[in-house]
């Protein structure tokens, strides 16, 4: 019986070469314009505007509309004349209190990072250890977070932090303290505040990849005489480093720029890049110095983004 049904399954695709070979070429053709739409929509929404605000970057700033020079010139010769100016790249490599924003955002990204890190991979082990009729209710649970405005949930925690607020009037009400507490204002609350936001973009990627790993490894690896702690460390973590790796560029690109945040919880000494951009941009009404910071940040998150996913990419090659 098997015979026959090879013999019959290669009979049938010689037979019909022809129509499967016509029908590939119409999904070939048809996939194209398809891929286009997406690659259009990075063209118009990231390269274009990108480029506008590089270009930006080399001019000066004037009192006007708009409130900065033109890098490209018609001239009088009736010929193109290009005006660069590097003064905003030099200033901002010079100037410290740039260079304490920059510090200050990379420490606050890298240390909420951590925190989500760690914070994360122990929630989504634990989910990833319930049983199946139970995850999907904790994973809503967790998804919850995202559906509430996110002023509303950085105003709950000035709420609760505030002299007038709920831990203060329950530490005074205790008689543990005297006078009200000042919790807000440092940098301390301002990362916990981006772990509180941005802690459900680790567990969900982080909970994806171990959703992908095969138990008969686990199981070998018990077989193997491993005691949990080994099997952990050996077994699950390298298993889901894409999960890892995916969670913490979330995290880190999107805390990196953050402004609500440093501007709600923090006070005028918490410096970021977030917040010096908006004082750029809205404040002094510098466009070029604001997007000589966006190139400049920009370019500092997309190479490490960029090598991170080639490095993931060759890996998955190799495991293919």
């Amino acid at each position: 019986m098997k015979k026959n049904n090879n013999i019959f399954s290669s009979s049938f695709m010689e037979k019909n070469r022809k129509k499967i070979n016509e029908l590939y070429a119409k999904t070939a053709n048809t996939s194209f314009p398809i891929a286009f739409i997406p690659i259009l929509w990075f063209l118009i929404f990231f390269i274009i505007p990108l480029f506008i605000i590089f270009k930006i970057s080399f001019s000066e700033s004037v009192f006007g509309i708009p409130p900065y020079t033109d890098v490209f010139v018609w001239g009088k010769d009736h010929l193109i004349k290009i005006c660069i100016n590097f003064h905003n790249y030099f200033v901002l490599f010079k100037d410290s209190y740039y260079k304490t924003a920059f510090f200050n955002s990379i420490l606050l990204s890298t240390f909420s990072t951590i925190l989500c890190l760690v914070m994360g991979y122990i929630m989504a082990y634990g989910i990833f250890q319930m049983k199946i009729q139970y995850r999907n209710t904790v994973l809503l649970l967790v998804s919850m977070s995202l559906w509430i405005s996110f002023l509303v949930r950085i105003y709950a925690w000035m709420n609760l932090l505030s002299p007038n607020g709920l831990l203060n009037s329950m530490l005074l009400g205790l008689g543990i303290v005297n006078s009200p507490i000042k919790f807000l204002g440092n940098y301390y609350v301002v990362c916990m505040g981006m772990v509180f936001c941005y802690l459900p973009f680790m567990i969900l990627p982080i909970y994806a990849s171990m959703t992908k790993i095969d138990r008969s490894c686990i199981e070998a690896a018990i077989d193997l005489a491993a005691n949990q702690f080994r099997t952990f460390s050996e077994v699950t973590i390298p298993l889901t480093k894409h999960g890892i790796i995916a969670g913490c560029v979330l995290v880190f690109t999107t805390t990196m720029g953050e402004f609500v945040i440093p501007e709600l919880l923090g006070s005028p000494s918490t410096i970021t890049m977030g917040r010096i951009l908006w004082i750029e941009f809205f404040n002094n009404i510098d466009f070029p110095m604001a997007c000589a910071l966006s190139v400049v940040f920009v370019m500092f998150v997309i190479f490490p983004v960029y090598y991170l996913q080639k490095g993931t990419g060759k890996e998955l090659e190799i495991t293919q």
